[in-house]
Order: C-alpha cells, then sequence, then structure tokens
C-alpha cells in the first residue's frame, strides 16, 4: 500500500508538471523578491540573542487533519517575530496542508527574518519558485530524495544564495544522503509509517551527525524543557509548528513558550540559549 508520502510525492510530480506550463521560470526570475539577497537561517538559528525556535505556520497536516483554518499569515508570522522566534517555516503545499506561495511572500512581507519554504521539493522548478516568493531556505527530505538528488537540488539552491535544510527520519537515511551540499541537518521525530512522535529520534541521531551541520529538531516538541534537554544533545534549532498552531492565536502560544524558555534559561545561568 503507498504511504501518505508516496501519494503526496505523486501529486507533487503532476502539480509541478502543470505549473512549469503556467508560469515559466523567465516569469519566476522576473520576480521582485528574485534578485534579492537571502537572510542565513543557519546564522540566525545559532544567534546567542535568539532561540533556533523556527515558528511554522501551517494549517493542517495529514496526520493531525485541520490544526488552524482562520489563523491570519500576518498577525501570525510578526507575532512569531516579536515573541523572539529565529526564524519562520511557511507550509505552500495547496492540497495535503492547505498552504499557498502567497502564504510566504504575506510572511516576506512584514517580516526581515529568515524564511524557509516547507515543501516536498523533487525539482529544480520548485527551488526557483521559492526564490521568487521571498524564500531563504528550502527543505529537501531524505525520504523522497536520492544522494545524488539531495546534491544536485542543493548545489542548485545554494547557486541562488538559498540555504538548505536536509530533513531525515533514521540513521540509514542520514548516512545515505548527507552531503556538503547542505546548510542544516533536522531530524524528523515523526514517525513516517504509523505518524508517532518521539524526541528520543533526535538524542539518537545526534552524534552521528557531522559538526559542519547546524543540528535542527523538528516536530513532537511541546515543553521548553524538551528544548532545554535536545541542547544538551548539541542541537539549536528546533521547528514548531502544532504545539503553536493547534491554538486560535498561535502567536501568543509561540510567546508563552519562549516566555517559560528564558525563565529555564534565568535559573540554569551557565546554560546559554
Amino acid at each position: 500500500m503507498p504511504t501518505i508520502l508516496d501519494q503526496i510525492v505523486a501529486h507533487k510530480r503532476q502539480e509541478v508538471a502543470d505549473r512549469k506550463t503556467i508560469v515559466p521560470v523567465k516569469l519566476l526570475e522576473r520576480s521582485l523578491y528574485f534578485p534579492s539577497q537571502p537572510v542565513s537561517l543557519r546564522k540566525y538559528v545559532q544567534r546567542d540573542d535568539l532561540n533556533g525556535i523556527i515558528a511554522e505556520f501551517k494549517r493542517r497536516s495529514p496526520s493531525k487533519g485541520m490544526l488552524n483554518a482562520y489563523a491570519p499569515v500576518e498577525r501570525t508570522t510578526i507575532g512569531y517575530m516579536q515573541a523572539g522566534a529565529s526564524a519562520l517555516s511557511v507550509l505552500t503545499d495547496s492540497a495535503f496542508f492547505g498552504g499557498k506561495s502567497e502564504d510566504l511572500t504575506t510572511a516576506r512581507k512584514f517580516n526581515f527574518c529568515p524564511i524557509l519554504r516547507k515543501d516536498f521539493v523533487i525539482d529544480e522548478y520548485q527551488i526557483l519558485e521559492a526564490k521568487s516568493i521571498g524564500a531563504d531556505a528550502i527543505l529537501l527530505i531524505a525520504a523522497i530524495l536520492t544522494k545524488e538528488e539531495v546534491a544536485q537540488l542543493g548545489q542548485f539552491a545554494h547557486s541562488l544564495g538559498l540555504e538548505v535544510l536536509l530533513e531525515v527520519h533514521d540513521r540509514a537515511e542520514l548516512e545515505r544522503t548527507v552531503t556538503p551540499h547542505v546548510d542544516l541537518i533536522g531530524v524528523n521525530n515523526r514517525n513516517l509509517h504509523d505518524f508517532t512522535l518521539s524526541v528520543e529520534t533526535s538524542k539518537e541521531l545526534a552524534d552521528l551527525i557531522p559538526d559542519d551541520f547546524v543540528k535542527v529538531s523538528e516536530s513532537g516538541i511541546s515543553s521548553a524543557e524538551t528544548i532545554m534537554e535536545l541542547r544538551q544533545y548539541g542541537f539549536e534549532g528546533f521547528l514548531i509548528g502544532e504545539t503553536f498552531m493547534k491554538n486560535s492565536r498561535p502567536e501568543k502560544a509561540c510567546a508563552a513558550f519562549i516566555g517559560e524558555l528564558k525563565k529555564l534559561r534565568t535559573a540554569s545561568p551557565a546554560f546559554t540559549i
């Protein structure tokens, strides 16, 4: 039986093929954002005056269904940044996550921080798209790409000035796809087969990630204590979406979360955030 990831990729291939016929590359290159200099996601995640949180805007997910159908992109993303997030992640997949490219462009219009385009990238065209809508970084998912594809797409993204977050789910994916053409490596704590969540996945893979890459833990982070713990394993970035988006005011949930994180930092002065 095809997994949900198989279904998403099959749909994405057709979607990209269709978009190529509607919006040619030359049109993407004429975008207002295309010539702009991207902001470094890697550097913002590592900033000492921030906290490494990559706050995500997503309306729904295949595993949880609708999370928040009504939160406005402008208010939510501005609120995330005012709360002290290091960066933004914006879902642009429509069919499975209810996102759209315009969501990222709106976030770009009102924020100067790095923005990760969260989508299922399988083609260089999508990277050109990411640049044209104002993204600073793209996501590459090891589970749907070969090592050669990761290297090719990563190199192409770098040629446009974009950074690359490579997402892995287990040791086999990490060892199979790691390449110098990525900047950050994210460990997705969600099991792709049964959708269960466990931050133990991040802990288990931490020592296997080369020090050349910034370590990011993704999914399943619902407490400030978890971030403090993951930092002991070398993680500097923390992608959090559902924890915030399931609230009617995601930006307020983010502010409360970061407030708790600051309290823990104050209680542990020797610990650097």
